[in-house]
């Protein structure tokens, strides 16, 4: 079979990950009320990074306070966020980890524990709740929106200065891009809703905004939800022309993922969303990572091979399983270094 994709090297823009591996993001609710990292996010994220993840991707990091998912999220709406997080990347990278941090603003799911009830009312396209007993979300006006692109475009800034390698925009889960990409969520009836286009614009200028802030030789990830799953909404080949769009203003790899902006039901399934990375891999000629209950190492290995996307994400197994990538590489045969503390256990 010959040597092993998922310990090949990979490079985007000036940063090589030094395998396909990837730790998506996945939020923790462990940040101080203000936003600020916590010892947890240490010791969480520094474990994946001695376990050999090539790339780690810090949990959704809100650009607005009223942006957050829960009032335990990370923040990166202020400078005094950035200490902590620099700390946590620095970290990671001396374990030989490259490290991300993903951006993003809940929308109308803000305070999700608490359907949209928190210290501030959501904000959202459109007046719609997301589900029954939710509070009913303020519309943006233009004023905001431009506030909004701001706050994202400051949050990139300040990631950089925390000394991340690779950014990645949240545009999935019914969060407030997604919902601007959703004929679902967004019934706006200015040039920022119906038509493709015009749902497509303040993602897409959010993007523009982020990659001109982001440095030249460091990559940008979009997240996406390549269908809603549900009649009216986004579907994965309306998602290629919006990938596409993406991959024209700046993004360098589309993360994809589905569903989120109202419930469905998803077949889930092992690898369930591997054949959407693909789709979007081949219609709209990005680099992408797939996501999905991928487990094994046979099958992640399986996907690169197969051409479907070029990294692999695994979240709840590296939840389970913080030295996967480890356990993987012996599986596979692949020869990887492991971490000096650790050598007299090597398989």
């Amino acid at each position: 079979m010959g040597a092993p994709l998922l310990f090949e090297p990979f490079t985007l823009r000036g940063v090589t990950l030094p395998n396909r591996v990837v730790m998506p993001p996945m939020c923790q609710y462990r940040a101080t009320a203000d936003g600020e990292a916590t010892e947890w996010h240490l010791v969480h994220y520094g474990a994946r990074a001695v376990g050999g993840a090539g790339l780690i991707i810090i949990e959704a990091t809100a650009v607005e306070s009223r942006g957050r998912i829960s009032v335990n999220d990370l923040g990166l709406w202020d400078d005094r966020h950035v200490e902590g997080l620099a700390r946590l990347a620095r970290f990671c990278r001396e374990q030989g980890a490259r490290v991300g941090i993903q951006v993003a603003h809940a929308g109308r799911k803000a305070f999700t524990a608490a359907k949209g009830r928190g210290p501030a009312t959501p904000v959202a396209p459109s007046p719609i709740p997301y589900a029954e007993g939710w509070v009913v979300p303020a519309e943006l006006g233009r004023e905001e929106l431009d506030a909004v692109v701001e706050a994202f475009r400051l949050a990139a800034v300040r990631a950089a200065a925390a000394g991340f390698d690779v950014l990645e925009v949240h545009a999935a889960h019914g969060y407030l891009l997604h919902e601007f990409l959703s004929p679902l969520a967004n019934r706006r009836a200015d040039e920022y809703g119906g038509s493709l286009e015009n749902r497509l614009r303040f993602p897409l200028r959010v993007i523009e905004a982020v990659r001109r802030a982001w440095p030249e030789d460091r990559p940008l990830f979009v997240r996406i939800s390549a269908t809603d799953y549900l009649p009216g909404g986004i579907d994965v080949e309306e998602m290629v022309a919006m990938a596409r769009a993406f991959k024209e203003a700046g993004a360098d790899l589309i993360h994809v993922s589905s569903g989120g902006v109202l419930h469905a039901d998803i077949p889930v399934g092992p690898g369930y969303q591997v054949p959407l990375a693909a789709r979007i891999r081949a219609g709209a000629g990005v680099p992408t990572c797939a996501v999905g209950l991928i487990t094994a190492p046979e099958q992640a290995e399986q996907v690169l091979r197969c051409g479907q996307a070029d990294l692999v994400a695994l979240g709840r197994e590296l939840l389970r399983h913080p030295h996967w990538p480890l356990y993987a590489a012996h599986r596979l045969g692949a020869d990887v270094p492991w971490p000096e503390p650790y050598r007299r256990a090597r398989l």
